[in-house]
């Protein structure tokens, strides 16, 4: 192991996301053994444009950089001054490697000008993947012919790649012509900041009556797989309906009157809370204690940051044999696998965990664990 220094490139806390935290967590987690700077990047793209733009700006986590990490906060899509000011901190750091956080093509032009700066710096660039493809950005033809053109620039000679799992080791490989050989797998670690409170004391703060809670949390995107759940939920038996509630908590990003409609036409819809927006963390221990079983009934996914706080507290996760999570979930004890859009295999597993108030140890994947097998790849690259 040598001493290096590494620049990690992510979003700020501004346009605040299960990648900021990341951001965060790798670069305290890298800094116990190298000298490690970030530069976030703070105007994403015009807020009006962005689903959660509600939340913006708020301080809404705890989360820090440690005291040895230097910051730049930040580099903004609009304004080239930023940019500038960007290229003279990397002077400054002079890194030896530059870790690119990849989870959205809509900053690929920053992510693009780091790269040409590095044309006066030399370090070795690594691309992180933390989603293959985004299905909306996909969807959007001028977004997916923007995505893919600059893709192919910003992927073209870097040094090195990362995974979160196998799965989107050969799903990249694929999609994108990368010798599957410079690609390397590193587990997502767990976040592990949160802490449980006791149950009961969570639902009286939640105004929760029930005895059995049925939890779905995070952004609601079409892929979450939310209807999915609702349908699941209609056709539990009656004593679990009578006894339970079903908590869907997130900011709606996508299909919204869809949503909406559908709660209103449930039958059920006096037992189902929606709480349409983004939780800050000192509400987090909140919901995960007070839940008796997580739903995550994906139709795709690469990871679920939902589904590394959730493990954590040690809770049953329903979850969609799908993409990394396959991967990722498989040495939980609490996981509970079911296929894809198949509302009557959400039914059975939730209805297998009532009355089964059983808590999990969580895996063993700590930030340490993250930034040892980083460190490897460090060392090879320089």
């Amino acid at each position: 192991m040598r001493n290096a220094s590494i620049c990690i490139v992510g979003p700020s806390r501004r346009f605040t996301s299960g990648i900021s935290y990341y951001t965060i967590g790798l670069a305290n987690a890298l800094s116990s053994h190298n000298r490690v700077s970030v530069v976030c990047f703070r105007n994403l793209l015009p807020k009006i444009l962005f689903p959660g733009r509600a939340h913006v700006g708020r301080d809404i986590s705890d989360l820090e950089f440690t005291q040895d990490v230097a910051v730049f906060d930040g580099m903004d899509y609009n304004n080239p001054l930023t940019w500038w000011r960007a290229y003279r901190f990397l002077m400054k750091q002079h890194p030896d490697v530059i870790i690119l956080q990849w989870w959205t093509s809509s900053v690929a032009h920053l992510h693009l000008i780091i790269k040409m700066m590095n044309l006066f710096l030399g370090a070795r660039i690594v691309i992180e993947f933390h989603e293959v493809v985004d299905p909306l950005e996909e969807n959007i033809l001028p977004i997916r012919w923007y995505s893919r053109t600059t893709g192919r620039l910003l992927r073209r000679d870097v040094d090195g790649y990362i995974t979160h799992s196998s799965s989107d080791r050969k799903l990249v490989a694929e999609r994108y012509h990368i010798d599957p050989d410079t690609i390397k797998v590193i587990p997502h670690a767990l976040y592990d900041q949160y802490s449980r409170i006791d149950k009961t004391d969570a639902k009286k703060k939640l105004s929760i009556k029930e005895e059995f809670i049925i939890l779905s949390f995070g952004l609601i995107r079409k892929y979450k797989g939310i209807p999915y759940l609702i349908s699941a939920y209609e056709e539990l038996p009656d004593e679990i309906i009578r006894n339970s509630r079903l908590l869907i908590v997130g900011e709606i990003w996508e299909d919204r009157e869809a949503l909406l409609h559908q709660i209103a036409e449930s039958r059920y819809n006096d037992k189902i809370t929606l709480v349409d927006e983004y939780i800050p963390d000192d509400r987090i221990p909140l919901y995960f204690s007070a839940a008796d079983v997580i739903a995550l009934p994906y139709t795709r996914a690469s990871q679920s940051g939902i589904a590394h706080i959730a493990m954590c507290f040690g809770t049953p996760i329903v979850v969609s044999r799908v993409g990394g999570l396959a991967e990722s979930m498989a040495g939980y004890e609490g996981t509970v696998f079911v296929p894809p859009c198949d509302a009557g295999a959400i039914t059975r597993a939730i209805e297998s965990q009532y009355k089964l108030p059983k808590l999990f140890n969580p895996p063993e994947r700590k930030w340490n664990d993250t930034a040892v097998m980083y460190q490897e790849l460090i060392d090879d690259l320089i």
